[in-house]
């Protein structure tokens, strides 16, 4: 069966890829887009976690880290610019990383829906464990009281979406006191666990995280994706 006759606006393929290096997803992110323009494929919803690595987004971020280059380099913490928008943001092990691969225009939303629609994802997910989670209009995210779970940077080109949401679950929040994330002085990072008074782990959290996100953009999730070529070349590339 050839991609295109897979392609449907209202399936996605969802794939959870462990801890993955952060160049690794990158590269992994463009050959998905390129097969989402070109129509091989459906949406995608790529799940991970990254070894640590802080992420600069095109408008600012090297002037937020706040300890000395040579700290980074015995902490083995790489740094990478891309795409996407916002400013520094940590990832590493116990944050969920996600990564939807998605057509704004087949799915009629523009870039600030799309936002709004991530957003909801999280904050519907921490309802079901009895955390309530709430936006601030100027600092795109999720927060839980003051203290910021989930950061969001994204980059569409061609209505394709990549880059997406940073969710702390059981994240070393050390890691967000050598830099001013996002460009936000003085707020704090928290965690599900944090929150929670307890570890909970990346994995137990991720079939809730798809239920959520298909509910929020009325998608099913296909989380076999043995039937789509295109994915599994790009996945083994």
């Amino acid at each position: 069966m050839k991609g295109k006759e897979l392609v449907s606006k209202k399936v996605y393929i969802a794939r959870y890829l462990g801890i993955t290096p952060y160049e690794h997803a990158l590269k992994l992110q463009q050959a998905l887009v390129q097969a989402r323009t070109e129509g091989n494929i459906p949406d995608v919803v790529l799940l991970l976690q990254h070894p640590p690595v802080f992420t600069i987004g095109r408008f600012r971020g090297e002037k937020d880290i706040i300890i000395p280059p040579e700290r980074l380099t015995q902490e083995g913490i790489a740094i990478f610019h891309t795409s996407r928008g916002g400013g520094i943001t940590y990832h590493g092990p116990g944050q969920l990383v996600g990564y939807p691969i998605l057509n704004l225009k087949e799915h009629r939303l523009g870039v600030p829906e799309y936002i709004w629609k991530l957003e909801a994802v999280i904050i519907n997910l921490l309802s079901t464990l009895d955390i309530q989670g709430h936006r601030l209009a100027e600092f795109p995210g999720v927060w839980v009281g003051e203290q910021k779970i989930c950061s969001i940077g994204i980059h569409v080109s061609r209505y394709i979406t990549m880059h997406g949401f940073a969710f702390n679950v059981d994240t070393d929040l050390q890691y967000f006191e050598y830099i001013n994330p996002c460009g936000i002085n003085g707020k704090v990072m928290t965690s599900i666990s944090q929150l929670l008074g307890h570890p909970v782990a990346v994995e137990s959290i991720i079939g809730n995280l798809l239920h959520s996100f298909s509910e929020t953009f009325g998608l099913k999730c296909q989380r076999e994706d043995d039937r789509c070529p295109a994915i599994l070349d790009a996945l083994n590339g």
